[in-house]
C-alpha cells in the first residue's frame, strides 16, 4: 500500500481554518488540489508530519501550533521604512509586497515613514486543518533533485 512518507509526491485538498474564530484562511476545494513533494520543505512542518504514514482516501484533521506553522511573531520583523525605499509603489496599509529579503505587508503609512510587518500574516498562530488524500505517487529523480513536484499543482516557493 502506498502511504506518504519521504520523496512521495503527495495530492490532497486541504481546508485550513483558525481555531479561535474558525474562519478558514486558505482551502483547495473550489481550485486544483495541492501538489507537493514530502520531506523538502515545501510545506510547513507540521502539516508534513500529520500526514505521514497516511494512505490515499484518508481524512486527517489536525491542530498545528505556530511552532509547526509559520513561526512564532517576531516582534523585530515590524520595521519603519522612507516612504523613498517605495520608488514609484504607492504604499497602501494591507498591501503585501515582496522585498529583498521577504514579503511583508504595510501596517501603517505616514508622509514620511512607512511602518512595515515581516511576519507571516498567520505568525504566532495556531492552524487547524482538514485534509484528505488524493493521490500518492513516487517522485521522479528530477523532482528529487529539483526539491519541488512538477506538473499540475506542482508549486514553487
Amino acid at each position: 500500500m502506498t502511504i506518504v512518507e519521504e520523496n512521495k509526491v503527495v495530492t490532497v485538498h486541504y481546508t485550513g481554518t483558525l481555531p479561535d474564530s474558525g474562519d478558514t484562511f486558505d482551502t483547495s476545494i473550489d481550485r486544483d488540489p495541492l501538489t507537493f513533494l514530502v520531506g523538502h520543505k515545501n510545506m510547513i512542518p507540521g502539516f508534513e508530519r500529520e500526514l505521514m504514514g497516511k494512505a490515499v482516501g484518508e481524512k486527517v484533521k489536525f491542530t498545528l501550533s505556530s511552532e509547526d506553522a509559520y513561526g512564532d511573531y517576531n516582534p523585530d520583523g515590524v520595521q519603519k521604512v522612507p516612504v523613498e525605499m517605495f520608488g514609484e509603489i504607492t504604499p497602501e496599509v494591507g498591501k503585501t509586497l515582496v522585498s529583498d529579503i521577504g514579503p511583508f505587508t504595510i501596517k501603517e503609512v505616514s508622509d514620511e515613514l512607512i511602518t512595515v510587518d515581516f511576519n507571516h500574516e498567520l505568525a504566532g498562530q495556531s492552524l487547524c486543518f482538514e485534509v484528505e488524500i488524493i493521490e500518492i505517487r513516487d517522485a521522479t529523480e528530477e523532482e528529487i533533485s529539483h526539491g519541488h513536484a512538477h506538473g499540475p499543482g506542482g508549486h514553487h516557493h
